[in-house]
């Protein structure tokens, strides 16, 4: 079952009132739509937006929801051929939904043995598999210690060519095998072990899918569209996505655009991490406009 994360947050510092309108630019499973909407009746209207295309076939319809495909690189496009206007709040959750994780096949978690693919549009050509197999070993290398940030990348990357000389390294556990081979795990650092695989798998998502480079050009156009007073909330899981919204929050306050609602990034309590285990590298923040 999806459970959104920090779903009491976002509520709290999106407030949405009856009759606004919300755009979710990764409206995943629905979770935080559905409680907004609630708050929003009557009248309000929520754009959800996904990447995903069938993420968006698994949702079902609701007054006021208006399902529309694409990336929020697009945002200003999409509102505009949605005619969406009056927004009082746009929220980024930038995490994948259990379904991406546990059922879509696409080799996003290490827990599964699937394909490397990672794709999350279909439009795009280039999979995990094929950066793994074909690219030069420092480009590699560079992947894993900037979007990973991996003290390990060179010996994992070392491991990776020599595997790839014998055998193309097609699933997501022949990749774990590999991983857990370049370095000395013991028993006592299983813990570690998972850590490094994240930064191994999400290095690779993010280049895939060029999240970051997406994220720096929604946010400016969420800032563009939004209202006065209107609220940016986002819901990062990377020290890099985080980076790039605590920086961005920063220049546009200097600028005299927005208020940071957020002095520091907030998170999971204890309670919500034993419910949810992936929320404990969620970090929001909220910004509102001036």
């Amino acid at each position: 079952m999806h459970i959104p994360v920090l779903l009491e947050k976002v509520i709290q510092y999106l407030d949405p009132q009856p009759g606004e309108n919300f755009v979710d630019c990764t409206i995943g499973e629905a979770g935080h739509t559905k409680a907004i909407l609630e708050k929003t009746a009557p009248g309000g209207k929520i754009l959800g937006i996904d990447v995903d295309l069938n993420s968006l076939k698994r949702i079902q319809p609701q007054n006021g929801l208006i399902l529309t495909h694409g990336n929020f690189k697009d945002l200003r496009k999409i509102v505009t051929e949605n005619n969406f206007l009056n927004i009082n709040g746009i929220l980024f959750d930038l995490g994948l939904s259990n379904w991406q994780l546990e059922e879509s096949g696409k080799g996003f978690t290490y827990k599964k043995d699937e394909p490397l693919i990672m794709i999350l549009n279909g439009h795009q050509e280039v999979t995990a598999e094929e950066i793994i197999n074909k690219w030069p070993e420092e480009s590699l290398v560079e992947i894993f210690e900037k979007y990973g940030e991996e003290r390990y990348s060179r010996r994992i990357v070392r491991e990776i060519v020599k595997q790839r000389s014998l055998n193309p390294i097609k699933t997501t556990f022949q990749l774990r095998w590999i991983v857990k081979k370049a370095i000395p795990f013991s028993g006592t650092m299983r813990g570690t072990l998972f850590r490094v695989l994240s930064r191994i798998f999400q290095a690779l998502r993010i280049v895939i899918n060029d999240d970051l480079e997406n994220l720096k050009s929604g946010l400016e156009q969420a800032l563009e569209i939004i209202a006065p007073k209107g609220r940016i909330v986002v819901i990062s899981f990377h020290s890099l996505e985080d980076r790039i919204v605590k920086n961005f929050f920063k220049e546009k306050e200097r600028a005299g655009q927005i208020e940071i609602l957020t002095d520091s990034p907030v998170t999971a309590d204890e309670i919500e991490i034993s419910m949810n285990y992936r929320s404990r590298s969620a970090k929001l923040r909220a910004a509102i406009k001036k």
